[in-house]
């Protein structure tokens, strides 16, 4: 068989084209459509076959189209816009501009289809963070792996099965380059057991934020070391553990060496929860006390958990986690049963090392990302402060949100800029509304129906190529597809796509398929579902529900009406989650931690169906008759819950969704429809975005995380050392602390009258003024925590005498209790000790 030889003939950018080499390397263009519409201006077909991936696009475009595109005028003068308004967008001051760095870290990051190297939610979301950091001119530097085939590919084959597939991803093709210095790659290393391992660093420009992205796959590592960064999530313990390390270690160390000095730290779910050893490292070598350096360190950490099921968070077997760690127990000052006690999980399986353990003990703030989810891993983490009521414990909330550029319609985003060309730099502090609301209804339906054509087109491409690779001829497509072939406004398209875990549902609607079956033959206009989404490799019953939809889709009843498209990524989100006309949500209440692609759906005005779960319990809105969607109340009660939630979910479909959408005008348009969803635009577009979410993060974590850093590394450590010791003294003496009510009011006092509540401490071991004592209103509808001062102290025994005075504005009768706990200057949270004692 004759030899095949490969050559690869790349294109010269004229001199006049040179300024879309440096915009091919930022990922500005992943929300930026003037800057993809140049590339896509060039050759739309090369565009469209590099997957929007401009850097591939200039290695393959032609010659010949370079050079018609370097003499066109017309494309000229579109290009100096685009750089006009990128390096005005560069240089540019931002709302939040500071000079003091937010170091951010996360074990994936997805930013555009075109850098592969994300899974789902969790991943966009830290783009989505680092897009809106650099909107915001937020000093943020990103921290991450970058993995050599990254997630898998997913096709799924005739029988319905996931087939993942990995192949190697060419990095000289991605937005991405290689950090040099004095002309060599800068590279780190970390030890693992019996060797070290060396890493490269990539950094990737994501407008005016840098991310930095590490790689063992060099020549110095042997080959079973340079594999650690090929796979985002192995499955396999120990590649994963030393994943982490790499991440978390080799993370700070790539810091260190390009010369960055973060005021704040922030840990994106627990996968990097060990640079908060490695930061410790570095000052207990300097001759810091292990506590002491911890407290330093822990200070200025944020901590961000996503995950609501014990499951979900990274365990490892002690002996490994031990193995890997034993040659650092001298740098870090501490015995191995010390190292393990950092990762123990008091309530879940304490015999394994916990990454989340590990990092909501070695950061000041933890936070859920959404009101209920922040509940659930308040919780979760209970443990961690047994004696505070888990409601008061420090873990809070930062509700997610999205970036509008990236994944707002093009047709709105026109709107709006005709409208207000500045709405990009105010998104949470202007009334959304105002930019739709005089917009004619007849305007707002066709650029919905203009979107849901571009879907149209996407989905049935991409089912036509499944349906090639199956061997399938073109009679069954058509009858798989005859719906979509349907004009925009003549069927209703429902849209589910999200990752295949089991708690979050993905075949909830067919609970009762027969109703379902009688729904879509008597509803007047058809109803198709489009299901997209992976399971991870490993996940068996999330991939049973993908085969599932898939036998459904060939049931007769549904032939045509579900469809199950392949190849979930960005780019085909972004499409849905525009193009739908409702986007349908069923996880089990409580296990959904935010759900963002809701918000995805609901800034381009598709409604929402879903459970009353993670963000939607925040995002649901109704304005008389007019709502931005549907929200199904979770049956936490009913025996048989699932069944009676599937049950309001059909009825919702039946009785309101439908009649919605089928209800027309003389000129066929759904009117009450289109108030739905402006209204859905107005309400969820102002309060769900990246940018407020952000703002969020840097006022109420990275501030205070930034001022809590300096104050504990101030004057040598002192106020570090003094809470180190404070916090052992409390340890050994709090059992023997005693309180009594020596002076209480009423029981019944006129209005007006002076409410004094008096209390004597007797605290052995501890100043009395270490002790703050606190009455606890019960006001019906909430607590209310009134704190006193200790008047007088007899140090020498360690008594103390505490004042609370009511406030004058009481009312009515009240039932209170009165409790005792531990304080200090050095507190973020006044309950962060963990220590309460009720009277």
């Amino acid at each position: 068989m004759p030899t095949s030889h490969h050559l690869e003939i790349r294109p010269t950018l004229p001199p006049a084209l040179a300024r879309l080499g440096d915009l091919a390397r930022n990922l500005y263009y992943s929300w930026s459509r003037p800057t993809r519409d140049l590339f896509d201006r060039i050759d739309a077909d090369t565009w469209a076959e590099g997957e929007e991936n401009p850097v591939r696009f200039l290695q393959r475009v032609s010659q010949t189209r370079l050079d018609a595109a370097a003499e066109d005028r017309a494309f000229l003068a579109a290009l100096d816009a685009v750089w006009r308004d990128f390096e005005a967008y560069l240089t540019s001051a931002g709302p939040t501009d500071n000079d003091e760095t937010v170091a951010y870290f996360c074990a994936e990051f997805g930013f555009h289809e075109s850098l592969p190297i994300y899974s789902g939610g969790l991943g966009i979301l830290a783009g989505d963070h680092c897009k809106a950091a650099s909107d915001l001119n937020l000093p943020l530097v990103g921290v991450g792996l970058l993995y050599r085939q990254g997630y898998f590919q997913q096709c799924i084959d005739a029988g319905g099965h996931q087939v993942p597939r990995f192949e190697d991803l060419d990095f000289s093709r991605l937005p991405i380059h290689q950090v040099d210095q004095d002309g060599e790659p800068l590279t780190v290393a970390v030890d693992l057991p019996g060797r070290q391992v060396w890493l490269q660093i990539w950094a990737v420009r994501v407008g005016r934020v840098t991310v930095y992205l590490l790689d063992a796959d060099m020549a110095a590592n042997n080959e079973t070391d340079r594999e650690i960064t090929h796979r985002l999530y192995d499955s396999d313990r120990r590649r994963r553990l030393e994943q982490e390390m790499l991440l978390g270690i080799g993370g700070v160390r790539a810091l260190r060496a390009l010369g960055i000095t973060p005021a704040a730290w922030h840990i994106n779910e627990g996968h990097a929860a060990f640079s908060i050893l490695e930061r410790t490292a570095e000052l207990t070598v300097e001759g810091l006390p292990f506590d002491t350096a911890w407290q330093a360190v822990a200070a200025a950490t944020v901590f961000t958990t996503h995950t609501p099921v014990p499951a979900g968070h990274d365990t490892f077997p002690p002996e490994l986690l031990a193995r890997h760690w034993e040659n650092r127990l001298t740098a870090l000052g501490i015995d191995r049963a010390r190292l393990l006690q950092l990762g123990r999980d008091p309530i879940h399986d304490g015999q394994h090392f916990n990454m989340t353990a590990l990092a909501i003990r070695g950061s000041r703030q933890c936070n859920g990302v959404s009101r209920i989810h922040g509940d659930v891993a308040a919780q979760m983490a209970a443990g961690f402060w047994p004696e505070v009521p888990a409601e008061e414990n420090p873990v809070k909330h930062v509700t997610n949100g999205v970036h509008v550029e990236t994944f707002l319609n093009r047709d709105l985003a026109r709107l709006f800029d005709a409208t207000r060309l500045d709405w990009r730099d105010h998104l949470h502090e202007i009334e959304i509304s105002a930019l739709v609301e005089n917009t004619e209804p007849k305007r707002l339906w066709s650029m919905h129906l203009s979107t849901k054509q571009h879907l149209v087109t996407e989905l049935k491409g991409r089912l036509a190529r499944q349906a090639e690779r199956w061997g399938e001829g073109h009679v069954r497509l058509a009858k798989r597809c005859r719906l979509l072939d349907l004009p925009p406004d003549g069927f209703l398209l429902v849209g589910f796509a999200r990752r295949f875990a089991t708690y979050k549902r993905a075949t909830f609607v067919f609970e009762d398929r027969d109703r379902l079956a009688r729904l879509i033959e008597s509803s007047p206009y058809p109803l198709v579902f489009v299901f997209a989404g992976k399971a991870h490799p490993a996940d068996e019953p999330g991939q049973a529900l993908l085969r599932e939809i898939h036998e459904l889709s060939r049931d007769p009843r549904f032939t045509g009406h579900v469809l199950l498209v392949e190849g979930y990524d960005m780019g085909l989100a972004r499409r849905l989650v525009a193009g739908c006309d409702v986007w349908l949500n069923t996880p089990e209440y409580p296990m959904e931690a935010s759900g963002t692609s809701g918000q995805k759906a609901g800034l381009n005005g598709v409604l929402n169906l879903s459970i009353a779960d993670g963000w939607w319990a925040e995002g649901h809105d109704q304005d008389g008759d007019v709502a931005n969607g549907w929200s199904i109340p979770p049956h936490l009660e009913s025996p048989t819950r699932r069944r009676a939630e599937a049950d309001d979910l059909l009825t919702i479909l039946e009785t309101e969704v439908m009649p919605l959408f089928t209800n027309r005008d003389a000129q066929g348009m759904p009117r009450e429809l289109i108030k739905w969803q402006r209204h859905a635009i107005a309400t969820v577009l102002p309060r769900f975005n990246a940018a407020r979410m952000v703002s969020d993060y840097a006022e109420t974590h990275y501030r205070p995380a930034m001022a809590a850093g300096r104050q504990m590394a101030s004057d040598a450590f002192r106020l570090a050392r003094e809470r180190s010791h404070f916090e052992q003294k409390l340890a050994a003496h709090w059992e023997h602390v005693d309180a009594r009510l020596t002076t209480a009011p009423g029981p019944v006092i006129g209005s007006g009258e002076p409410a004094i509540i008096e209390i004597e401490t007797a605290s052995p071991g501890l100043p009395p003024e270490a002790l703050r004592c606190e009455v606890v209103l019960d006001t019906g509808q909430a607590q209310r925590v009134i704190g006193g001062e200790c008047v007088e102290q007899v140090t020498e025994q360690s008594l103390g005498r505490h004042r609370i005075t009511l406030p004058a504005d009481l009312a009515g009768e009240h039932d209170y209790r009165l409790r005792v706990v531990p304080t200090h200057e050095t507190l973020l949270h006044p309950y962060e000790l963990g220590r309460m004692r009720w009277l």
